[in-house]
């Protein structure tokens, strides 16, 4: 055997040794426990706090708007996903404020005309031809649209 292969051999089993070494240590040791994930990472998620509270913990306070929203087409909607995590303003609602969307972009990320959603479930209109001096809430309440 040449003496260019045997040291070409040489260096690729010095780099696969390297590999493996390096990759015990990388390599957590929950690694494969649940297929190709980390096992820890369950216990990890698990221990972070809590930042969605779901429409029970809104409509504890906000009864009016619950029932408006029984009633109207956002009734399948959680609070949250317009007005953001809500468990600081659950913890201190004089301090810490959610988002109030106001804006036409802010109807404009579920309404606006896309070609990929289904016709008959969410309503599309064209934002940018829809009255567009006004904003969106000046004629919608978008808690029964």
């Amino acid at each position: 055997m040449p003496i260019q292969l045997r040291r070409l051999l040489l260096l690729f089993s010095v780099f696969i040794i390297i590999f493996i070494v390096i990759r015990h240590f990388l390599v957590p040791d929950s690694f494969g426990e649940f297929g190709h994930y980390r096992g820890d990472a369950l216990d990890e998620i698990a221990s972070q706090e809590v930042k969605f509270m779901g429409n029970q913990s809104c409509v504890a306070c906000h009864d009016s708007i619950g029932t408006l929203l029984i009633e109207g087409y956002h009734d399948y909607l959680q609070c949250e996903v317009c007005h953001g995590p809500g468990y600081q303003h659950n913890v201190n609602p004089v301090t810490y404020h959610l988002l109030k969307p106001m804006e036409r972009t802010d109807c404009a990320k579920c309404h606006s005309q896309n070609k990929a959603r289904a016709e008959d479930g969410i309503i599309q209109q064209d934002i940018d031809n829809h009255h567009p001096e006004r904003k969106c809430i000046e004629c919608h309440n978008p808690h029964q649209p």
